[in-house]
């Protein structure tokens, strides 16, 4: 039990019309401070997409989340945000926001292994 650290993820979705409040799941964050882990898994179906909302571009969502990766690794290339502390980037990406790409709240849990915990909360929330 001892070697179980806590840690906060969040689901990533898209939501092409805010105002509907609709959304498919395409990715999951998971942050850790013990582990220093910060990561993000994300998947675009396009397919799913087109059939959600065809007017989505899947390109610029796809990009917009490569942007998050950045974020998470706290590249140069992510600007300020990614110069951030790992709880700040993971605050960050977590933010209440009115966009087409949104978290869930972040949810707290005890895992051995957060990169484990990351694949299977992907597994079970997006695929």
């Amino acid at each position: 039990m001892q070697d179980r650290v806590t840690y906060e993820f969040a689901i990533i979705r898209l939501v092409p019309r805010v105002e509907r409040e609709e959304f498919i799941n395409v990715g999951a964050i998971v942050f850790s401070k013990r582990k220093k882990f910060l990561k993000m898994r994300f998947t675009i179906d396009r397919a799913r997409i087109k059939a959600f909302a065809s007017e989505v571009d899947a390109e610029a969502i796809e990009a917009y989340l490569k942007a998050w990766e950045l974020v998470c690794e706290g590249e140069s290339k992510s600007g300020a945000i990614g110069k951030l502390d790992l709880p700040s980037r993971f605050r960050w990406l977590t933010a209440s926001r009115s966009t087409i790409i949104q978290s869930s709240k972040p949810h707290p849990g005890l895992c051995l292994d957060p990169q484990k915990e990351l694949d299977s909360l992907f597994k079970k929330h997006v695929l």
